[in-house]
């Protein structure tokens, strides 16, 4: 492949009329002329690099660059002289330059300035290992119900014979201008486009071509865009927790470039954030160190429970600039090399600087931000909700339900239980006839509004339920979970600890007595709702942005 020899031309005039000067215009921290010579200086193929202007200024800013420079006239400056001659004579003098000839020649705008070296390598070696191809163009879906409007006509005339949605229309795509790659024996003064044309699709954000102030706003925008990386785990022994609290603060930061990391054992996680089509990038702590080192995050947030100091100083050895890391729900010793933690669920033996611990830092997904309890404690028990999180390793629904299933069906009390994506015991829940099962709900917050009272283990979901209010039972499914200090009394809830396979009796008579109690309910409820988490991810967010 290397063999070949390739030519990248940049057409970079200085009489731009939409924007003056744009191609010497500083776009970030430089002008737009640099990004598309930098891309190009990136290739793997090592092309030789010309830029072809009228102009002085331009000539010289490409020097600068790195670029070789190849004089336009002004008849080929002229507004209305397309590209076709202005390649062909680029590529006439690169050859009499160098002394050779060319295998492929490369048109690279300027105004493509957010290109990558990646989808531009990706072409040219679509081109050397496809010798049918006479041409490949990058261009982008623009697939949609189109109109036109003739010279002497007075109204618009539909492109399209039926009104159909987008994914039943026949497809069409955009040029992009970002690069048009052709051979030398397609190449003339009039024509870079062989028979044999095949479209390199970009992404919407490498697709941007600047024509406009506003195309030039948008690309301000993502230049200027920070980049976070979520590190998170959530698999069959430690529930989703962890992945739906990255995936709450993820949906906040949307001016900010999120990319999520899931270790390789973490397959639940990834399942759950992949449905909201955010990056994804799975591996071992090594892949971790290479993402670090490729993406170049300004910060990294750790949702992997208890870090060592080593994991943190070797994310930080990853990059060459200062990185802040942020931890959450972290009591190893790791969090002391941190920029910033938070700990919504575990109270801290020492009080470190950015550290922040409790309830005011627990990040409500919005549907229980808006969501209002529909049921009333001091009304009669009608509806339980059994809910044990993404997991349940104890199962104590299947525990829950021998306990008190009985006792609801004489009550005439409804039960409805709602499993998490990592169930594994379904097969044990068969005999209970009368009930209503649920697997991986979408809309949590309005089933536990539904509730009476609701049965759920000591992570996330009690800070959801108290958000609504309504009274809880909680089983703790490990040591760890024991050592959450908000599922207790205090905050509105009945906490039983860890319960063992063969104490339904505890469950059924603290249930029971529950249900007989309505103002016991009712205070449950004033407790849970007299707790302020409405605020408590902005406070969140604001301290990630304060510290990025």
């Amino acid at each position: 492949m290397n063999k070949l020899s390739i030519l990248v031309i940049i057409p970079a005039r200085g009489g731009s009329k939409g924007i003056p000067r744009k191609n010497l215009r500083k776009l970030g921290q430089f002008p737009l002329l640099y990004y598309s010579i930098t891309n190009a200086k990136k290739s793997i193929y090592h092309p030789d690099i010309f830029v072809s202007s009228e102009d002085e200024e331009i000539q010289s800013m490409a020097r600068l660059f790195g670029a070789g420079v190849v004089p336009r006239s002004s008849k080929l400056a002229e507004d209305s002289t397309t590209l076709d001659p202005v390649i062909y004579d680029g590529y006439l003098q690169a050859m009499e330059l160098k002394n050779k000839d060319y295998d492929l020649i490369v048109t690279l705008q300027p105004t493509s300035p957010l290109l990558t070296t990646t989808s531009l390598d990706s072409a040219i070696t679509r081109m050397i290992e496809t010798p049918t191809l006479d041409t490949i163009i990058s261009a982008t879906d623009d697939t949609h119900l189109k109109w036109t409007k003739h010279n002497n006509e007075e109204f618009y005339t539909p492109l399209f014979k039926k009104r159909l949605n987008r994914q039943y229309l026949k497809p069409s795509f955009k040029e992009t201008g970002g690069f048009l790659i052709t051979r030398n024996n397609i190449i003339s003064t009039s024509s870079r486009i062989g028979k044999n044309v095949e479209l390199y699709l970009l992404e919407r954000q490498e697709s941007i071509d600047i024509d406009s102030f506003e195309d030039w706003a948008l690309c301000e925008f993502y230049l200027d865009r920070k980049k976070i990386l979520f590190n998170v785990i959530g698999n069959t022994q430690i529930g989703l927790g962890h992945a739906y609290n990255c995936l709450a603060l993820a949906n906040e930061l949307t001016s900010y470039d999120i990319t999520f990391f899931v270790e390789t054992g973490n397959d639940l996680a990834f399942e759950v954030i992949n449905r909201f089509h955010y990056k994804i990038i799975t591996g071992d702590k090594s892949v971790l160190y290479q993402t670090i080192n490729s993406i170049r995050p300004e910060l990294i947030i750790n949702d992997v429970l208890d870090t060592s100091k080593d994991l943190i100083n070797k994310q930080r050895a990853s990059i060459n600039k200062k990185l802040k890391i942020l931890n959450i729900e972290d009591l190893g010793e790791g969090s002391t090399q941190a920029d910033l933690v938070i700990n919504a669920m575990y109270p801290e033996k020492e009080q470190y600087p950015n550290h922040y611990y409790g309830h005011k830092y627990f990040c409500l997904k919005d549907d229980f931000l808006y969501s209002q309890r529909l049921s009333k404690s001091e009304d009669n028990v009608k509806q339980i909700l059994i809910t044990y999180g993404g997991v349940d390793p104890n199962n104590y629904t299947r525990l829950t339900l021998d306990s008190i299933y009985n006792y609801c069906q004489d009550q005439n009390i409804h039960i409805k239980v709602i499993l998490g994506l990592g169930y594994q015991n379904h097969d044990k829940l068969k005999r209970f006839k009368n009930i209503e099962l649920h697997s991986n709900v979408k809309n949590m917050a309005e089933q536990m509004a539904q509730a009476d009272i609701i049965f759920t283990s000591a992570g996330r979901t009690t800070f959801e339920i108290c958000s609504i209010g309504v009274p809880s039972i909680v089983l703790t499914q490990n040591k760890r979970e024991q050592t959450h200090f908000f599922a207790y009394p205090k905050y509105g809830f009945i906490n039983l600890g860890m319960v063992k396979a063969t104490e339904n009796e505890l469950i059924l008579e603290e249930f029971k007595s529950l249900v007989e109690n309505p103002v016991r309910r009712t205070e449950m409820a004033i407790k849970m709702k007299s707790t302020d988490l409405i605020n408590s991810k902005k406070r969140v967010i604001d301290l990630i942005k304060k510290t990025i």
